[in-house]
């Protein structure tokens, strides 16, 4: 009776070991999940953030365009506003893929700066100020070399930040996988090997009487 009580503890042990391993693997599960997820994001942010130093380039080039036809002196004033609001045409394209994009505030900040600054040279042009429009240019340009140099360092800062989370929970759900398999022989061990120790019966000496 006392041998069947005690067995009977074991088992009631052997399951709540079981029901904390099934916690531990749907908490490793889920951390592993959510790592992946976490990873994931973060890296296509950052990948948004390639296409738009790609924008940023065709944004430049456009700009050089227009500051250097500004600057001529010797084309008309009817040729240069013709290609300067076919260039801002061309802006303007790309103004509608960019605030597609992913920005933070401060991106966002300098970004509505830059459209301040387009905006002011498509005004610029109907009176041909040329002077004007190669100065607001040349701001633009500025604004886009700044706008450049967030964007890649909150970019790389993100990615380090999504990289950092995905090694310690990959460390943790390795953490768990190892707890796993401890509690998985405790298991083991209370429920089949003291099981079968129990079956088996020493003889007995034989009686000298």
């Amino acid at each position: 009776m006392k041998d069947q009580k005690r067995y009977s503890n074991k088992t009631k042990a052997a399951f709540i070991l079981l029901i904390v391993m099934l916690i531990i693997l749907l908490g490793n599960f889920n951390t592993l999940r959510n790592s992946k997820n976490v990873n994931d994001n973060i890296n296509a942010i950052y990948k948004d953030r390639l296409v738009v130093a790609h924008y940023i380039f065709q944004y430049s080039k456009e700009l050089h365009f227009i500051k250097a036809e500004a600057e001529k002196l010797n084309l008309s004033d009817v040729i240069k506003k013709d290609e300067i609001i076919q260039t801002l045409d061309i802006i303007h394209n790309i103004d509608d893929l960019y605030a597609k994009t992913v920005l933070t505030d401060k991106e966002k900040q300098y970004f509505d700066a830059f459209l301040l600054s387009c905006k002011e040279i498509n005004k610029q042009v109907e009176s041909k100020n040329w002077n004007k429009i190669a100065f607001s240019s040349a701001e633009a340009l500025k604004t886009l070399e700044s706008l450049s140099e967030i964007q890649i360092e909150e970019g790389k800062a993100k990615l380090a930040v999504a990289n950092a989370m995905y090694s310690r929970n990959n460390v943790l759900g390795q953490l768990q996988i190892a707890l796993l398999i401890i509690l998985g022989g405790i298991t083991f061990y209370l429920l089949i090997v003291k099981k079968i120790k129990q079956k088996i019966k020493i003889p007995e000496p034989p009686s000298m009487n």
